[in-house]
């Protein structure tokens, strides 16, 4: 039996090596370089295209090489016996945390204003926000959210999240169910959106929702690109509802070259690069789940495709 890399916008070469390395009496086949697909019951993957597994029967168990799952439960169906994996790296959360704090800290301090007044050599001095005076609202309140909303809070924000389940985090108040979202919202000065991909919030970034945001509140949407109702931003932007967006994922991705979020001068794009999965601090659980499904033991940070999480 092998295992299969799939990898499209992702080198498998880093993988391969570590795998062979960590794993060196198993046979490890890097997509679509397939000596015997009746082979294949573990596949590792980052954003298979349509219909890839049907192409092997023996399947057992598939592996994501990110934190998310629905880059492959939206283009394959799998079979009730194959179960499915994700990563679960401290360091996802570390990334993703720096990252958002750097957007946040810009907004604040208005340097990409300061910026653009530059290549116009014009001197004028504006107003910025503090951190006291500024409510962060976190949507997903998981691994990587929790972190998030808890050093968002030591630094002296005000934050306020949601999230499908009661949560308890220190210097945060958290919300559920639709009351408590929009509570979180209508408080928000700046919104980070960290949610899974689920039937329940497909699409829950959208004109209604939005509008609950403070006048002028900035958008940060580091979760998946399912979640923004694309149609819906430009109009807010443009009314001044909102007064910015900062996008690192989208429903397509590469973004089309003809999008208008690419030339909106309130909208930010950054290639899905929030939190990198690392091969150095990946390949461990890569490695650990593979031995736990040869010796029948149960897999880590298995997902639930009734919850998509």
């Amino acid at each position: 039996m092998s295992i299969l890399l799939i990898c499209n916008h992702k080198d498998p070469k880093p993988w391969a090596k570590a795998l062979s390395e960590k794993l060196p009496t198993a046979t490890i086949e890097v997509f679509p370089e397939v000596a015997d697909p009746d082979q294949v019951d573990y596949i590792i993957c980052w954003k298979p295209k349509a219909n890839t597994f049907q192409r092997f029967p023996k399947l057992k168990v598939v592996q994501s090489l990110g934190a998310g799952v629905e880059h492959i439960t939206e283009t394959n169906e799998l079979p009730a016996s194959v179960r499915l994996t994700r990563i679960v790296d401290p360091q996802l959360a570390i990334d993703m945390w720096e990252f958002v704090l750097a957007i946040v800290m810009n907004k604040l301090k208005l340097l990409p204003t300061y910026q653009q007044q530059q290549a116009q050599k014009e001197w004028e001095q504006h107003t910025y926000r503090r951190i006291p005076a500024t409510t962060i609202g976190l949507l997903g309140l998981g691994k990587i959210g929790a972190l998030v909303a808890q050093n968002f809070a030591q630094l002296g924000f005000q934050v306020v999240g949601w999230s499908n389940s009661k949560k308890e985090i220190a210097g945060v108040q958290t919300y559920i169910g639709a009351d408590g979202f929009s509570s979180c919202l209508t408080q928000t000065d700046i919104l980070i959106n960290i949610l899974p991909l689920t039937p329940n919030t497909e699409g829950i970034l959208n004109q209604k929702s939005l509008s609950l945001l403070k006048k002028g509140a900035y958008l940060i949407n580091v979760g998946r690109g399912g979640h923004l109702v694309e149609e819906d931003l430009i109009p807010l932007l443009n009314t001044g509802q909102l007064s910015g967006a900062f996008l690192d994922v989208f429903r397509t991705e590469p973004l089309p070259s003809e999008h208008p979020f690419w030339t909106h001068p309130q909208v930010s794009v950054t290639p899905h690069i929030a939190s990198l999965t690392h091969v150095e601090t990946a390949v461990a659980q890569l490695v650990e789940n593979y031995q736990r499904f040869k010796a029948g033991k149960a897999l880590r940070h298995e997902v639930s495709l009734e919850k998509g999480y």
